[in-house]
């Protein structure tokens, strides 16, 4: 027996939860982040906003919050909501990749194709979204 016929027989039981360890962690961290943005609206979020000149920061930036609770809360739920789910999953991987591109460009605009950007955990939150809005349920 060679090595990777080994690691198989120890991985097989494990391989049907192995999507849910990167749903529960992603949704869970989008749900922690959102949350911890209330009560509506966020102070210093709206507050930073508002230095930037963006447009409405109260509706801004309780939307973020909300966003990143309805999108962690969709990537989680949508593995169990049979063929809905999959469009549920996508959706959440989306919202997910929209709100980590808002994320990318007002808050780390200098980190683009640099090292800072592929060391940090935000490019694994980016890719574990953009792997749910690809793949949803499949």
């Amino acid at each position: 027996m060679n090595l990777s016929t080994y690691l198989d027989g120890i991985a097989k039981p494990f391989q049907r939860i192995a999507p849910w360890i990167l749903r529960l962690v992603l949704g869970g961290s989008f749900i922690l982040h959102g949350f911890g943005k209330f009560p509506l609206p966020p102070e210093k979020l709206v507050g930073w906003f508002d230095s930037m000149g963006i447009v409405a920061p109260e509706i801004v930036s309780s939307l973020v919050a909300l966003g990143e609770v309805g999108a962690g809360i969709a990537v989680i739920l949508g593995g169990v909501l049979g063929r809905i789910g999959h469009l549920v999953t996508r959706l959440g991987g989306g919202a997910i990749l929209v709100i980590m591109s808002g994320a990318f460009y007002f808050a780390h605009f200098d980190w683009f194709i640099t090292q800072k950007l592929f060391m940090s955990e935000q490019i694994f939150l980016f890719s574990l979204g953009l792997y749910f809005a690809i793949k949803g349920n499949n």
